[in-house]
């Protein structure tokens, strides 16, 4: 339920200052319980995503933010959005994501809505490579991390968890595709290097880019224990990007982003990724 809600408040279903369903219809929806509802929308407004209104529900008070310098960005109307470019993505015969991100949750969930598409028969891409670029496990990251040191172990797993949670289900999400006989190639390869992220990156096919810096924030975190804490994190799926794609001028702005980026992803990719 969290990740199908954040998935819609980054899709452009939810716009700011729209009203989320009341929680006992969001608990038929998604078939949980009350007490479900109220734990994902208290995560959500600790990511400032939503806030409550006494009397009047809950509210979105913020969706991800996309800047498209670039005059071939989006058709007349139409927001650019995550899930709209990994759409159009995949509407190719041979679709290359190179990606760089802190826990890979965002792809996760707007991968998994292409899967989805395969399998109803919208799109038939013949080939998917993914190569994904993770920071170390083992590196001493300063975020996530809890504001009492007692608590930075806990936080560190946590952070493991739900990283290995989403590239596994990355990888069987995919994988099943060409065991099914939908996608006749997927090659998918998770790398990690000693470097914090400080910013998501997102290649697609060699042509687009969405590139943005995380945004450091304190707030509340629930451990895996029920225990809440306070911490140093940073918004994720909520990033502001920015989106640049390349033409057929090599000195455009969206041409040198394109090709600096790709450049760069791959040297980390060679010299440094395990």
């Amino acid at each position: 339920m969290l990740d199908a809600l954040r998935t819609s408040l980054t899709d452009g279903t939810y716009q700011v200052g729209n009203r989320l369903l009341p929680q006992r219809e969001l608990a038929e929806h998604f078939n949980v319980s009350r007490d479900t509802v109220q734990r994902v929308l208290k995560a959500l407004a600790g990511e400032k995503w939503i806030e409550s209104r006494q009397g009047s529900g809950t509210w979105v008070i913020k969706t991800q933010r996309i800047q498209s310098p670039t005059a071939d960005a989006a058709q007349p109307g139409q927001a650019v959005t995550l899930a709209s470019l990994i759409g159009k993505a995949f509407k190719q015969s041979e679709v290359t994501l190179d990606v760089y991100t802190l826990t890979s949750e965002s792809l996760n969930a707007h991968v998994r809505v292409q899967t989805e598409r395969i399998r109803a028969k919208e799109i038939a891409p013949q080939r998917i490579a993914l190569r994904m670029l993770l920071p170390s496990e083992a590196l001493e990251l300063p975020y996530p991390r809890a504001k009492d040191p007692a608590y930075n172990e806990p936080m560190r797993q946590r952070l493991l968890s739900i990283t290995r949670l989403h590239t596994a289900s990355l990888r069987r999400a995919l994988r099943e595709l060409r065991t099914e006989g939908l996608v006749s190639t997927v090659d998918i390869e998770i790398r990690h290097a000693p470097l914090t992220p400080t910013f998501k990156l997102y290649l697609f096919n060699g042509a687009e880019v969405l590139h943005g810096p995380y945004e450091v924030l304190e707030r509340r975190i629930e451990l895996d224990s029920g225990e809440e804490i306070d911490a140093v994190d940073v918004l994720g799926v909520g990033a502001t990007l920015t989106h640049y794609v390349k033409d057929d001028d090599p000195n455009s702005q969206g041409s040198v982003f394109v090709g600096n980026m790709q450049s760069w992803f791959d040297s980390v990719w060679n010299l440094l990724a395990e």
